[in-house]
């Protein structure tokens, strides 16, 4: 069973917004740090953005600041990546991680995630 399910992602042009949701499978996370990674094709996943549990700390990648918006609620255990002004370089497959119980803090590094999804599609056309 895949302890994350992600979805929202698709086709978009670019300038446009898409919105990915996470939400748990047979877990209860809304105590956990959330974050989202992504692997460009033919690259390395990488760290795009993270929000701490209570949604107090949040960090993100520096090519989407000002562009994609972490969030969490935790009345539903869910966790959202808003994604505007989206670019063809935004292409890739989204990811969501849980980790770091009741944590102040969050991480960019993958090791620090426990739980992960599968990954949704997101495509960025010129």
């Amino acid at each position: 069973q895949v302890p994350l399910v992600e979805s929202g992602g698709g086709l978009v042009q670019a300038g446009g917004s898409l919105r990915l949701s996470c939400a748990p499978s047979g877990y209860v996370l809304r105590n956990y740090g959330k974050a989202w990674f992504r692997r460009r094709p033919g690259k390395k996943r990488e760290f795009v953005a993270a929000i701490n549990w209570n949604g107090a700390t949040i960090d993100y990648l520096g090519s989407v600041k000002g562009r994609f918006t972490i969030s969490r609620d935790n009345a539903d255990d869910t966790a959202y990546l808003q994604m505007n002004s989206l670019k063809p370089e935004d292409t890739g497959v989204y990811y969501c991680a849980a980790g770091g119980l009741m944590s102040g803090l969050v991480d960019v590094a993958e090791d620090k995630y426990d739980l992960w999804g599968q990954g949704t599609q997101v495509i960025v056309s010129p």
